[in-house]
């Protein structure tokens, strides 16, 4: 398995990459979306309907999301329209206009194609998140397959994922890449064997960009066409 103590080193060794694994949100797509959506918008209409401020909303919100971080029902709109009340597909469909790629992120994507690398999206987007994304992005025709950790019953976190994602598209740990903004998911496939792995450190375009020492990191993805 390969060690990562120097995570300054060139970020993909692309000669050794057969698959690129591709995570969506945060990598491809402006976190800036999901940080509206969850920080200012839902905790807006959740205080409407709840007939309380939106402090109160948020103080009510935010332990109920962070309980659920890592786990599938944090990315499932279904699980949260029944907790919170409110139409959560229907919101993300409501601004969805407000779906862009990162800076960069479509001309890596045409890079790859050009290159004739494998690309396959690895998402724990739910299907209803994906289809507005999708829709507003045109992201699903740079791939070859979108996989969605609803598929599998288990997030990306979970060891089990990347065994059952070796298992559907037979590709080579030895021979793949993914990257991807969070630590969490980073871990579990290096973990698994994934040979390289590199972090998104700029996930949000509206905020700084954090400093990751852990692996090999880029702020945006456009970074690994030098």
């Amino acid at each position: 398995m390969v060690s990562y103590s120097d995570a300054r080193a060139a970020p993909v060794r692309w000669e050794q990459v057969d698959t690129v694994l591709l995570d969506m949100d945060g990598t491809l797509l402006d976190l800036r979306f999901d940080n509206y959506f969850w920080q200012e918008l839902v905790p807006e209409r959740f205080a409407a309907r709840q007939r309380v401020s939106p402090q109160q909303a948020l103080e009510q919100l935010v332990p109920r999301f962070a309980a659920k971080q890592g786990t599938l029902d944090w990315y499932c709109t279904d699980y949260w329209s029944r907790e919170l009340g409110l139409d959560i597909a229907g919101l993300k469909r409501e601004v969805g206009s407000r779906v862009c790629f990162l800076p960069g992120a479509e001309q890596f994507l045409m890079h790859l194609r050009a290159q004739g690398l494998r690309a396959v999206l690895v998402t724990n987007a739910h299907r209803d998140s994906l289809s507005v994304k999708t829709q507003q992005t045109g992201l699903a025709g740079y791939f070859e397959l979108t996989v969605s950790s609803h598929q599998f019953g288990v997030p990306k976190e979970h060891p089990q994922f990347w065994s059952m994602l070796e298992t559907q598209l037979q590709f080579d740990p030895r021979r793949a890449v993914l990257i991807d903004d969070n630590l969490a998911v980073l871990r579990a496939a290096h973990q698994y064997g994934i040979a390289q792995v590199v972090a998104v450190t700029q996930p949000d375009s509206g905020q700084p960009a954090r400093s990751i020492s852990e692996f090999p990191s880029i702020a945006a993805v456009i970074d690994l066409l030098g």
